[in-house]
């Protein structure tokens, strides 16, 4: 019972449904389970009540969200589900043995992109390449201290101590808050990726295309790279 799991979320109602099933099938279970909502204008908010979750409010901004979430957690360690990503059923048990290597700052699942009807294998490929190529490329000096970037949909676990002596996310960030907190992590120890699969939905990509997806990941976290964090949002649109 030492994991939270916290959700940020914004009119997932369409997503949430596949989530609580799964985090309902969880063994062991986690000690709580936390969604931070933004504002949603659906049914959002009721389906998690109803799941029994602990739903809180926040200003719609998923770093804020997070932040909020993992201050509110009364568990030592947090992981941090996208609503719609599909975690293994065991975890809770892979996070708290990963965690108990002390000199693992931060991690997370590795994310197979998939949709209702096909796996995206060369998108799940170029998500795990990427977790290389962009420290490499973008924060060299730090790729050799052994930085790697993680991403929201990698489903990223910490210790609750730990997040909040970095300082969290950076409050203003709507996209790639997760990179700015790999960089932050990485003054306490490893960042790694287990191999474990965590499912995470292929609905961007079935909306913009496969090679323009990828051609958006790319240029948003070029302009992460270049300090232009004011354009990311606005070349990162919402899908539903």
């Amino acid at each position: 019972m030492s994991v939270t799991i916290v959700i940020p979320a914004l009119d997932e109602e369409a997503a949430l449904p596949n989530l609580i099933e799964r985090l309902g099938q969880l063994e062991p279970r986690p000690g709580e389970i936390i969604l931070v909502d933004g504002g949603s204008r659906d049914a959002t908010v009721s389906l998690a009540k109803a799941a029994g979750w602990r739903v809180i409010a926040c200003e719609a901004s998923r770093a804020r969200q997070v932040n909020y979430g993992v201050a509110e957690a009364r568990r030592d360690m947090v992981c941090v589900v996208h609503a719609d990503t599909l975690p293994p059923l065991d975890m809770v048990a892979v996070i708290e043995e990963t965690l108990s290597d002390s000199r693992t700052a931060l991690a997370s699942f590795t994310p197979l992109i998939k949709g209702p009807d096909k796996t995206r294998w060369f998108t799940t490929a170029h998500n795990w390449i990427k977790t290389w190529y962009a420290p490499l490329i973008t924060r060299p000096h730090l790729f050799l201290r052994g930085v790697r970037l993680l991403f929201g949909d990698h489903a990223m676990f910490f210790r609750r101590a730990d997040f909040q002596a970095i300082g969290g996310c950076t409050p203003g960030d709507a996209v790639m808050e997760e990179a700015d907190l790999c960089v932050k992590f990485a003054r306490l120890g490893r960042i790694r990726m287990v191999p474990r699969w965590v499912v995470t939905s292929d609905r961007r990509i079935a909306a913009w295309g496969p090679l323009k997806a990828n051609w958006i990941y790319f240029k948003v976290g070029m302009l992460w790279a270049f300090g232009l964090r004011d354009r990311m949002a606005k070349h990162y649109p919402d899908v539903r």
